[in-house]
């Protein structure tokens, strides 16, 4: 994401489909950081929330039990989209050695980006040390992971392509191109297919998952972010942040749907959609709105804004805990998350965490 203009809209432009040659892993020289502080000793928490912080390069770790922060540990160059892997041993969290552009800021006058820092750092879940840095391409942003563990599907911001990652040799299997500024990434519950949104384009690529190839743009709004499906991968709801709508698509033959307007008062004219969670019985869905400060609650059934709720600034990145109660927001310029009850809808907690948390991801002990 750039945070430092608003494009406008590409409604018809034409799919643009083609699979790059495989490329060789190297390493992402200067993104493995510096040896951090050891992780407590004893048997971890049941469940556990990693919060990655984009400006000061680190991970901050809360043990979701007690609502403490365990530590914050240091990751690499802008940290920000986070998955764990399928088994719940590792993390692997885009690194990018692309410089912060926050509103405002002329490019010409920022320092050239350092690629040696661009990769995808692997986490261990209970050290919350780096294991390795994988070359995933220019300027990771968000990634998502096969369900199988096997392959992760990157974002490549500045390169306007997903690399597909073989995760067991840290190799670019192949690329895909995409609009300008794809941002994010998931995988149809199926895992038949792919979704990567693209800012620039106002546009969806659908990615074959046997072929690695495009299938089908789909235009949707302006600045596509995050993407949700319903557990049974009828329906997908992309946010799109200068509509102040999320899009709604049908994810089996990858059409638009309609628009789903999200209206209210907020620290900004309108809301800013951003992050998405859906709940795992699909039964309501959870968006962020950035700079509007607000978490919007979505009944799938009518496709209408049941509620909302101010949970701090700029929330981004969300997650919901395995209770399906409890879910955690990464609010930016403020450095800290919100833990909300959404039975109640209520914001119990704030954990201070690094500076500019940004993405989310939850581990639960087996």
């Amino acid at each position: 994401m750039r945070p430092h203009h608003v494009s406008a809209f590409a409604l018809a432009a034409v799919v643009a489909a083609a699979c790059g040659t495989p490329e060789p892993a190297k390493p992402a020289q200067g993104a493995a950081p510096a040896a951090a502080p050891a992780a407590p000793a004893g048997p971890p928490p049941k469940v556990r929330v990693y919060v990655t912080n984009e400006w000061s390069g680190d991970l901050t770790v809360i043990n979701a039990d007690t609502q403490t922060a365990i530590g914050t540990y240091k990751l690499g160059k802008r940290p920000r989209g986070i998955r764990p892997s399928p088994d719940g041993k590792s993390l692997y969290v885009a690194l990018s050695g692309s410089p912060p552009a926050p509103p405002g800021v002329d490019e010409k006058s920022l320092p050239p980006p350092d690629r040696t820092a661009d990769g995808i750092g692997e986490i261990d879940a209970d050290t919350y040390q780096v294991k390795r840095v994988i070359h995933a391409g220019n300027d990771p942003e968000q990634l998502d992971i096969s369900a199988d563990g096997k392959l992760l599907y990157v974002a490549n911001e500045d390169a306007a392509q997903t690399s597909v990652v073989d995760l067991a040799s840290g190799t670019i299997v192949t690329t895909v191109k995409i609009g300008e500024e794809p941002e994010g990434v998931k995988i149809r519950p199926d895992g038949k297919v792919v979704y990567v949104t693209s800012e620039e384009d106002g546009a969806i690529f659908a990615i074959d998952t046997a072929t690695n190839k495009s299938i089908k743009r789909i235009p949707a709004g302006h600045r596509p972010r995050g993407i949700g499906f319903l557990p049974d991968g009828s329906r997908a709801y992309v946010t799109l942040e200068n509509d102040g709508a999320l899009a709604l698509l049908d994810a089996k033959q990858h059409k638009f749907i309609k628009l789903i307007q999200l209206k209210g008062e907020g620290k900004t004219p309108k809301p800013r959609p951003m992050g998405i969670a859906v709940r795992p019985d699909g039964s309501m869905i959870y968006v962020t709105t950035g700079s509007f400060g607000k978490l919007f609650f979505l009944d799938p059934k009518t496709n209408e804004s049941v509620g909302d709720l101010e949970v701090g600034q700029r929330p981004w990145g969300l997650a919901l805990l395995p209770d399906n109660n409890t879910l955690y927001t990464a609010n930016g310029p403020s450095n800290d998350v919100s833990i909300v009850d959404v039975g109640a809808r209520t914001v119990v907690k704030k954990i201070k965490a690094g500076d500019r948390p940004w993405g989310i991801a939850v581990i639960a002990a087996p």
